[in-house]
């Protein structure tokens, strides 16, 4: 009797199922983190005395509603593509953080002098 070198049928599907399973823990994952990177900036508006700003704002229009930041800070570029007229440009990025209000400071995320993003939180 000559035994076969494949693997037998069950063993296949065992493998299969297992890097479904894997690849489904992977999926979600990838899900979750993206969904707390895009949350921690998930403020739209933010009150400046009795001014309010909010997302889409433009920086000059935050600094006369808040006054100068505690910090402003260039995080980098990011470079956007075109593709209907075959442009690219570079948006800077920027985050300005006001406070501390009761212990609690703002942080503004600019792209292209845009406001983008408002998060809270304490400071370290």
């Amino acid at each position: 009797m000559v035994k076969s070198s494949a693997p037998s049928t069950s063993t296949v599907n065992e493998a299969l199922a297992r890097t479904r399973i894997k690849l489904l823990i992977n999926l979600t994952l990838a899900t979750l983190a993206g969904s707390v990177a895009t949350s921690s900036y998930a403020t739209s508006t933010l009150r400046c005395g009795n001014q309010l700003v909010s997302t889409g704002d433009r920086a000059f229009e935050v600094q006369q509603k808040c006054g100068e930041p505690v910090s402003q800070e260039v995080l980098g570029t990011q470079e956007t593509f075109n593709s209907n007229y075959r442009r690219s440009e570079a948006v800077r990025i920027e985050e300005w953080i006001y406070g501390p209000d009761n212990g609690m400071y703002q942080y503004l995320r600019f792209e292209g002098g845009r406001l983008v993003g408002i998060e809270s939180k304490r400071r370290n």
